[in-house]
């Protein structure tokens, strides 16, 4: 029954992409096939292979050392100020964010970073039907974040026309900063973390490819990445450890403002209507939930999960998701956990078009004009990553 359900959510999710295409003719099937098949693999290597499970191990492992030393300089500076054995989110969760992104300052610094990310992005580009851009664009989202990614392609922001614009927004969204990455293995499995890492780089291709298809001519199909400008390396940290701090103090200004705002939403909906707005939005969701494999009896608390993160972020989904009430099955939270994991929300429309507003006022523009639609091929992303985790569960 669940390969039927999957099955269904598969031509839904996909024909929903169709069925908004901007030009249903020009709309390539081969790649798209190419690229199920490889989400299909991977996703099957990495949720049901010892070699996968060891993959996953070994970069928790990693992600595991890096908090800790990150747990050192934090404990330097905050150690007093919470008790002994209990934690806080800011300070365990966010805080080490500055250390990783120092990290991967040092990365790009020495050129390791820029080689690996240009080189899978032109071997993808070799079965995704897209150009070198979109396909440098989107690892290089994975790497260094939704609006760090646009400076290094500043050179031919201003060139691109709205529908090459539109691909490379949307990967942006589909995606999650490395940095990130060890936040969320605080919050999720790191299997589900890393499936969804790799299945929705190529879903995003896949939608993309769908509902905004269109041919890149050999002229076109040019990569100039810029190079980052002369530092010391120690000007270089000190700027990526900024950068890092500011993530965190805006992920946690986030936090603070949307879980008061829906607890707020959520007291007046109970007290008028005797249902929470969370519930509401979940019963709303809860179709798009079973699609993607959560059975019918949990559908309405995985849409309200999934709700709350379009509808605020994935942190608060993922605090949210880890501190149910209600017992979920594996299968439930493994889709769940893989759908959380990206930036499609609607706070991320204003972060991508202010960062190319930042760099090109006039495609920052053209960017806000299709946030929507961006949102909405984000999200589909998520939930094709999900529903091909539930078939695969």
């Amino acid at each position: 029954m669940k390969y039927l359900i999957g099955c269904l959510g598969l031509v839904f999710f996909i024909g929903i992409a169709w069925l908004t295409s901007n030009d249903r003719k020009k709309v390539k099937f081969r790649p798209i096939v190419i690229l199920l098949v490889l989400q299909f693999l991977f996703g099957f290597i990495l949720m049901n292979t010892s070699a996968g499970n060891l993959v996953v191990e070994g970069i928790a492992k990693i992600f595991n050392n890096l908090l800790v030393y990150a747990g050192e300089g934090v404990d330097f500076v905050f150690g007093g100020l919470i008790n002994k054995n209990e934690t806080s989110f800011f300070i365990g969760v966010l805080l080490p964010i500055i250390f990783i992104s120092a990290l991967i300052g040092i990365l790009q610094y020495f050129k390791i970073l820029p080689f690996i990310v240009k080189y899978v992005g032109l071997a993808l580009s070799k079965v995704n039907g897209m150009g070198k851009l979109e396909s440098y664009n989107a690892v290089a989202s994975a790497i260094l974040g939704q609006s760090e990614v646009f400076i290094s392609v500043k050179k031919q922001l201003g060139l691109l026309p709205e529908h090459r614009l539109y691909t490379l927004c949307a990967s942006a969204m589909s995606t999650v900063s490395m940095a990130i990455i060890g936040s969320y293995m605080f919050l999720l499995k790191p299997q589900y973390v890393v499936t969804a890492l790799v299945l929705n780089l190529f879903g995003g291709f896949i939608i993309t490819s769908v509902i905004n298809p269109y041919d890149v001519t050999a002229e076109e199909d040019v990569l100039e990445v810029k190079d980052e400008k002369k530092q010391s390396f120690f000007e270089m940290l000190g700027e990526y450890i900024m950068d890092g701090f500011h993530v965190a103090i805006t992920v946690a200004a986030m936090l603070i403002g949307f879980v008061a705002v829906i607890t707020m939403i959520n007291a007046i909906f109970e007290s008028v209507l005797g249902i929470s707005f969370q519930d509401i939005i979940g019963y709303l969701v809860a179709p798009f939930a079973f699609l993607m494999g959560v059975s019918a009896n949990e559908m309405v608390e995985a849409g309200s999960i999934m709700a709350t993160k379009l509808v605020s972020n994935e942190f608060v989904a993922m605090t949210n998701l880890k501190a149910s009430t209600v017992e979920l099955t594996g299968r439930t939270t493994a889709i769940i956990s893989v759908f959380l994991v990206s930036f499609a929300n609607f706070s991320s429309m204003g972060i991508i078009s202010g960062a190319v507003k930042s760099l090109n006022e006039e495609q920052g523009n053209v960017v806000a004009r299709f946030g929507l639609k961006l949102l909405f091929g984000a999200t589909l992303v998520s939930c094709l990553t999900g529903t091909i985790v539930g078939i695969l569960y």
